[in-house]
């Protein structure tokens, strides 16, 4: 299995998962905009942050792709349907733990259950499976997750 199948993947599964991401939110199915939550970590400047949370969002995709080449060496196996698997976990993860429970604790600008009612953040906290920024969200994450872990172990498959 070639470390490059996943560079790869990771990069065009990354353009995907975001393009998804944003027709959602451009859709009104979803408030969710993970460049600009990544970005106001770094900057309170809003154009500022969108850049810099892309170019996060991009490295934390390639991070993760070569998490999944990882899994996939352990397990001897890659493929689309192998990687949809491992982005649904993913999905789950960032979605219950990742951005809900973690995010907050060490992003500077959003809200957590722990916050204040005398602290004003410039975000609000994504609360569990990221509700609070709308019903489908959920479904939204998962099924751009999947896509995101599809060409991931798509990539692998075909540079093997």
């Amino acid at each position: 299995m070639s470390v490059w199948g996943a560079v790869v993947g990771g990069l065009v599964g990354t353009l995907v998962l975001t393009s998804l991401l944003r027709a959602a939110s451009e859709l009104g199915m979803t408030r969710m905009d993970i460049p600009f939550l990544l970005g106001t970590a770094f900057s309170e400047h809003r154009v500022h942050a969108k850049a810099i949370g892309y170019a996060v969002h991009a490295a934390f995709g390639l991070l993760f792709a070569l998490a999944y080449w990882a899994v996939f060496a352990v397990v001897d196996e890659s493929g689309w349907l192998l990687g949809a698997l491992l982005g649904l976990l993913h999905g789950v993860f960032a979605s219950t733990t990742l951005v809900n429970v973690l995010l907050p604790l060490v992003h500077p600008r959003m809200a957590s259950p722990l916050t204040a009612a005398d602290e004003a953040p410039l975000l609000e906290s994504p609360g569990f499976l990221m509700l609070n920024y709308g019903h489908a969200t959920p479904a939204v994450t998962l099924l751009g997750h999947a896509a995101y872990g599809a060409v991931v172990g798509g990539f692998v498959s075909l540079a093997s």
